[in-house]
């Protein structure tokens, strides 16, 4: 009887076993993934000319990576750090949902102030009640190294961002990322200077929309009648019609400030934020002019290693005025920073091209465009900006971001006492261009 039990938990185990190593990917199925990826981008990225890597190197390595034996999130970390050598701040691999079910984050939420982490809110779960971590607190040390240090070389080289601070903020926000499940000790620094441990688990799956993530828009009236509204995603059709059953005439209102800082561009919607500015001003609007490569293999040659001399150009578009509901002609102010990225920067144009009211804030994330996404192989997928977008004047958007007419931004003295000055000087702003309208 001995026998027949061994054979059953022998085949039992092989079948337990079988879906695991099915999603597994092969040497050979690696390799296809890292070509697919080159090719891809090799025929669609539009700014090969701003990219300061060596792709091919790159890919040479990535290709010699293939047959090292490590599992797909390992794998699917590597293409994040060949993707980030495009410098554009949209790119991404999307990974199959069984490779991304297995990533997650500490329920925290972190901000970068002047280059250093803070911690800006937690989920108040059975872990956190014993860590006890405090909103405010800065992070110092992860796993004992200086944070600074751990940014650097464990997480920026995965941050794809066109920009060096875009790229620095981001890296802030996501680098207590990785597998589900795996332990990290943080050193913290609390706001009055006591410093302390906290060990926390990364619980969170990247994917899951927690009470932590902020709403798509909100809307806060200020003690002076101005209102504040603060955008985080055009992704949901649904926000532009949120925005016009909040402000069905725009009745007492003295003046408004449309909060871009923390809309980071994910999800798209352009259109969406199209609808809610065509409420904010009488006149048309232009939006920025864009081209994308049309490829040409006469265009390429010895010194040109891709087609980008070849170009199909798509001129100013024009935003029209809402007619559906009364349109705000009060002053308002646009707040940005280098959070602020895709379609929002799309909005950040229209409103410069417009002189409708002043940005405030900082450089936004210079990671513009229109976005194409890619099959690679079976369930792995890429996305990248497809377009250069430009204002119409011709000045260009990607890496440089658009600056603020009036820059503002919180010091970490300013955090700690809960101030923001570039929201006080929104605030001044519009207060001044009210007063200045008064007979």
């Amino acid at each position: 009887m001995a026998m027949p039990s061994r054979w059953w938990c022998t085949c039992a185990a092989a079948l337990l076993a079988a879906p695991v190593a099915a999603q597994q990917l092969t040497p050979v199925e690696r390799a296809r993934v890292a070509a697919a990826l080159w090719s891809e981008a090799r025929y669609n990225v539009p700014a090969w000319d701003r990219i300061r890597a060596d792709w091919d190197s790159g890919f040479a390595d990535l290709l010699g990576a293939s047959s090292v034996r490590e599992s797909d999130v390992s794998f699917y970390r590597r293409l994040r750090r060949f993707v980030a050598l495009l410098g554009d701040g949209q790119a991404a691999v999307i990974p199959p949902p069984s490779v991304g079910a297995r990533l997650a984050r500490p329920p925290m939420a972190l901000r970068a102030v002047e280059r250093r982490p803070f911690l800006v809110d937690y989920l108040e779960d059975d872990e956190m009640r014993v860590a006890r971590p405090e909103r405010n607190a800065e992070i110092t040390e992860v796993q004992g190294i200086p944070v600074e240090e751990w940014i650097r070389d464990s997480v920026l080289p995965e941050i794809p961002g066109a920009s060096d601070a875009a790229r620095w903020d981001r890296a802030v926000a996501r680098m207590l990322d990785g597998e589900k499940g795996t332990a990290l000790h943080l050193r913290l620094r609390l706001p009055d200077g006591e410093e302390r441990g906290a060990s926390v688990t990364r619980s969170v799956a990247l994917t899951a929309r927690t009470p932590l993530t902020p709403p798509a828009l909100q809307v806060d009236t200020l003690p002076d009648g101005v209102v504040w509204v603060r955008l985080t995603s055009f992704a949901d059709p649904d926000v532009s019609r949120a925005f016009d059953r909040a402000f069905p005439d725009f009745s007492g209102l003295r003046g408004l400030i449309l909060d871009l800082r923390d809309h980071d561009g994910a999800g798209g919607g352009r259109e969406t934020g199209y609808r809610i500015l065509g409420r904010l001003e009488a006149r048309p609007l232009l939006t920025p002019r864009r081209r994308t490569p049309q490829y040409r293999p006469a265009y390429r040659g010895q010194e040109a290693p891709d087609s980008s001399g070849a170009w199909f150009e798509v001129p100013p578009d024009t935003i029209p005025p809402r007619h559906d509901l009364p349109v705000f002609n009060g002053p308002i102010a646009v707040l940005g920073s280098h959070r602020t990225a895709g379609a929002a920067e799309d909005l950040l144009v229209a409103c410069r091209n417009a002189g409708r009211g002043p940005i405030i804030g900082q450089t936004s994330a210079g990671s513009v465009g229109q976005v194409g996404e890619f099959r690679l192989f079976k369930e792995w997928r890429l996305r990248l900006t497809v377009t250069r977008d430009a204002f119409p004047d011709g000045t260009e958007i990607q890496g440089a971001g658009i600056a603020p007419e009036l820059p503002a931004a919180a010091r970490v003295p300013d955090f700690l006492a809960g101030r923001d000055p570039a929201l006080e000087r929104a605030r001044s702003a519009v207060r001044d261009e009210a007063a200045r309208r008064l007979p």
